[in-house]
């Protein structure tokens, strides 16, 4: 089977402590971050719309400044996914939808993150998964759905989230259970285990597990050192995202560019 693309990244694009030399080049001017991220990496997940929905023509001037083949996933605004009532969620969430279709072909994931203490179970989720929608406008929506509550989190949340075609995020951190379970087309991973005194950001041997992770959920091959509460999913390619996010927050993007240095080597030398 063809393997789909891998993609590395970051969340967001401004950050004092990339500068400097760090990540961005020293006196380059802040309205070119964004250019420059976005061709330094695959991916970048906008943390921003989680504190105010973002205008279409914002989304259209963000898409504007990077690169053709480059995707930004979404964060969904904090007063959609912090209602204990769920019910109305996705008609409430019509402004950052149709903000989001400005993005054009940048338009990655949405991200629907919630909270530990959010006491939406299973069957709560489902209801929402239910409502989320395919496509919008004839464009098709890609859902990555993040539950950090260990009770909500099981096989029931897994076969859900496939009936629906909803991504249950990957996170690998001290505040969600790690999990391998694939639900939807392509895999949303995060990463949150960045170390500020390493170069790299992560140690050789994580990067060297998170890099042959992605290269098998691309190829549709099954990963068996990560938990599964459900069945395998169909072997088919699917296409990944891993986002190195919070943590040593200042060596995120050097993590992003050596996963990804490791996913295309390892791609070249089993194409030649």
């Amino acid at each position: 089977m063809t393997a789909a693309a891998i993609r590395c990244g970051i969340g967001g694009w401004v950050f004092p402590e990339w500068r400097g030399g760090v990540f961005y080049p020293t006196g380059l001017p802040q309205r070119e971050e964004l250019a420059h991220a976005s061709r330094a990496l695959r991916c970048i997940e906008i943390n921003g719309t989680f504190y105010r929905t973002p205008t279409a023509a914002q989304c259209a001037q963000w898409a504007a400044q990077t690169p053709e083949g480059f995707r930004f996933s979404m964060k969904a605004p904090r007063y959609l996914v912090q209602r204990r009532d769920l019910s109305s969620t996705v008609d409430a969430a019509t402004p950052f939808l149709q903000a989001a279709l400005a993005l054009g072909d940048r338009l990655g994931p949405l991200l629907w993150q919630f909270d530990p203490r959010h006491p939406a179970d299973a069957d709560a989720l489902d209801a929402l998964m239910a409502q989320l929608p395919k496509q919008l406008e004839g464009v098709p929506l890609q859902h990555a759905l993040e539950v950090r509550n260990a009770e909500a989190h099981g096989p029931a949340l897994v076969d859900a989230a496939r009936r629906h075609g909803v991504a249950l995020v990957i996170e690998d951190s001290d505040e969600a259970p790690l999990h391998g379970d694939v639900s939807a087309g392509f895999v949303y991973a995060r990463i949150k285990r960045s170390q500020a005194h390493l170069n790299e950001g992560l140690p050789a041997p994580a990067q060297q597990r998170w890099a042959e992770r992605a290269q098998r959920w691309s190829r549709g091959e099954p990963v068996a050192d990560l938990p599964c509460l459900a069945q395998p999913a169909p072997a088919e390619p699917r296409e990944v995202y891993l986002l190195c996010i919070g943590a040593g927050k200042a060596r995120n993007p050097a993590a992003a560019m050596a996963l990804q240095r490791r996913v295309d080597t390892s791609s070249n030398s089993s194409r030649g």
